[in-house]
């Protein structure tokens, strides 16, 4: 069963942030809060943790998992990102988007779309996602948590914990971070293209 940590979401314990990263090192599965609603979390090329994820969303092997990232920068190092898509990047994070773009030889493949060299980045307006972000130094495999056969993701940390805590090494209650996922934009074709609208703001892609 996994442990509940309570961190301020205004101002993240620094001492709490440490220990959700060993969770993380050590190989766990977590779920966090995002600007969005909460989220499944591990280490990049975290096998039993990303399959974990699978499991608990029933996720076949063609979906695009999210590479939440902390800034701009560390999202140019696993997404190949032309002059005017940075230009669009920037006008749009840190915010409720996923972005799926074509990979760098950086992603995993363990994360990546079986026949497409494409993943799904984001960056998150969420400070305690920001602290755990900062603390790792590198992007987190993601997955928003949304249970089969629902629409939005989970909203509370005591529920997620009774829902799916046994198959979760640690659960951060955050509060209330939202009730929408994010919106989805493909940014691999000629124009950017919303294939899911959600929480982020879809004038500028329309």
């Amino acid at each position: 069963m996994s442990r509940l940590v309570s961190i301020h979401p205004e101002d993240p314990q620094e001492r709490l942030i440490k220990q959700v990263v060993e969770v993380l090192r050590a190989g766990g599965l977590i779920a966090y809060p995002t600007d969005s609603g909460y989220a499944l979390g591990c280490c990049l090329g975290e096998r039993k943790a990303v399959e974990s994820m699978r499991t608990i969303r029933q996720l076949d092997k063609n979906h695009h998992f999210t590479l939440v990232c902390r800034d701009l920068s560390e999202l140019a190092v696993f997404a190949k990102v032309d002059n005017a898509m940075f230009r669009v990047l920037k006008n749009n994070v840190p915010g409720a988007y996923t972005f799926i773009l074509p990979a760098t030889r950086e992603v995993p493949r363990l994360v990546l779309h079986p026949k497409k060299r494409e993943v799904g980045l984001r960056v998150p307006a969420n400070n305690i996602a920001q602290a755990i972000l900062a603390e790792l130094g590198e992007p987190l495999a993601s997955a928003s948590l949304i249970l089969p056969g629902e629409t939005m993701p989970m909203l509370e940390p005591w529920e997620i914990k009774d829902t799916i805590g046994h198959q979760l090494d640690l659960v951060v209650d955050g509060g209330f971070c939202g009730m929408e996922a994010t919106t989805v934009v493909d940014c691999t074709g000629e124009v950017p293209e919303i294939v899911r609208h959600g929480a982020g703001d879809p004038t500028p892609f329309e």
